[in-house]
């Protein structure tokens, strides 16, 4: 089978869509046809060896957190799937940008029935990351002011539309690229960010920041400045410190693997609460690509592969 590895850190190029052995599936695993994986940022940074003191992995290693795919085999004392079901889950042991992948039963749950089954692997990173992020660092509630910076992006997408179901007004960052697709997902305001700072365009101060993308010293002070005394800031890239005596709490977060969360974001999904923002469908071989489209921001939404 084909696969999408890296055997050394670098630039994009390191990648390979390489000949490798189709594996078997262990005990309480099955082995899927994967239908495709998607492209989270966080994949690029490991690629390039920045990650390997809080993610250590070892070389070759096989590209895709992501996986949407149709159990393809069982194995031994493997219960709850069947061969022929179509399921979704986050690899932590990476994998899925193969054409087969072995998956823990454990970590996978159905995938959704409204969505084409490649399309559904744009969820288990960015929606796992996106709930945790709003529910339970954030803590986001109804009639709360919140601001999602960075809500163009895979996971800024699905935070936008988690912060209204928890009935927040929502205030959005993004490019004019992406503000249309930020409306539709429910922002009440859209802040284009490169038209200058983000607090001039605020009437007040908001409840609570969420942010997605990384920042510089400067602009992390400014975003932060933002949050009204007493109110809460989850980062989930460069870790932003509340301004002093503001009593403002501030949290750095990495997401886990949640199935139980994951499959209530399916059933979001399938109730058409939540909708999937796939950008673009590119062949697995593209890979090594749309790495150097995202490490150069130009990314909006989601982007899935497909073996």
């Amino acid at each position: 089978m084909k696969s999408a590895r890296i055997h050394e850190f670098g630039g994009a190029s390191v990648i390979r869509y390489e000949d490798v052995p189709r594996p078997l599936p262990a005990a309480g695993e099955v082995l899927l046809r994967v239908a495709a994986t998607s492209f989270n940022p966080t994949e690029a940074a490991l690629r390039g060896g920045l990650l390997q003191a809080f993610l250590p992995v070892e070389l070759p290693y096989a590209l895709g957190w992501d996986v949407a795919g149709t159990v393809a085999a069982v194995g031994p004392g493997a219960r709850g799937f069947a061969v022929g079901d179509r399921v979704i889950g986050r690899l932590d042991g990476a994998g899925g940008a193969a054409q087969y992948v072995r998956a823990p039963v454990a970590t996978l749950v159905p995938a959704p029935a409204s969505l084409p089954l490649a399309h559904a692997a744009a969820l288990p990173v960015a929606g796992l990351t996106a709930w945790q992020a709003v529910f339970e660092h954030g803590k986001v509630a109804a009639g709360q002011r919140v601001l999602v910076n960075g809500a163009g992006g895979g996971v800024g997408g699905f935070v936008t539309q988690l912060a209204k179901c928890a009935g927040a007004e929502v205030v959005a960052t993004a490019s004019a690229r992406s503000a249309a697709a930020v409306r539709l997902q429910g922002a009440d305001e859209v802040v284009d960010y490169t038209a200058g700072p983000v607090g001039g365009a605020l009437d007040g101060p908001v409840d609570t920041l969420l942010n997605l993308v990384p920042l510089s010293p400067p602009d992390s002070a400014a975003l932060a400045s933002l949050v009204r005394p007493g109110g809460r800031i989850v980062s989930i890239a460069t870790p932003l410190e509340p301004p002093a005596a503001s009593g403002v709490s501030a949290m750095h977060m990495v997401a886990r693997n949640d199935p139980a969360q994951l499959a209530a974001l399916v059933a979001l999904v399938d109730a058409g609460t939540v909708t999937v923002d796939v950008s673009a469908s590119r062949p697995l071989s593209d890979l090594a690509d749309v790495h150097r489209l995202g490490e150069a921001g130009r990314i909006r939404g989601k982007v899935v592969l497909v073996p």
